[in-house]
């Protein structure tokens, strides 16, 4: 099967809509509202954040987006303060792994971003 795809954009759920779109603006997307949802874009690459909530289904959401240099991209996640910002919105350290390196940025809503570089 060939595939000659432009994209792939995963959905997400929020708790409260309004403070999730004001989160993801902060973390340096681009908003484009559609209605009901908006599209969050950065050079390309973005998700559709929607306003709907269902715990078991935003308690298993997780998004992984690869970066250049986590040590950097983690730094620059902390000077941002959205934990003092946003309830419930926790950075982790930087993780070690078999495969490369991560963080972890949960959302306003409980989403689990991982921030990782691959070695």
């Amino acid at each position: 099967m060939r595939h000659d795809i432009k994209s792939i954009r995963a959905f997400i759920g929020s708790k409260n809509f309004d403070i999730s779109r004001s989160f993801y603006q902060d973390l340096g997307f681009e908003e484009v509202r559609l209605g009901k949802m908006s599209y969050f874009g950065n050079e390309g690459f973005g998700f559709y954040l929607q306003d709907y909530y269902a715990k078991d289904w935003v308690d298993n959401t997780m998004v992984f987006v690869e970066v250049d240099d986590v040590d950097r991209y983690h730094q620059e996640l902390q000077a941002l303060k959205l934990g003092d910002k946003y309830e419930g919105v926790r950075l982790t350290k930087i993780h070690n792994n078999d495969w490369g390196r991560e963080c972890f940025l949960y959302d306003p809503s409980g989403v689990l971003w991982h921030f990782g570089e691959f070695f």
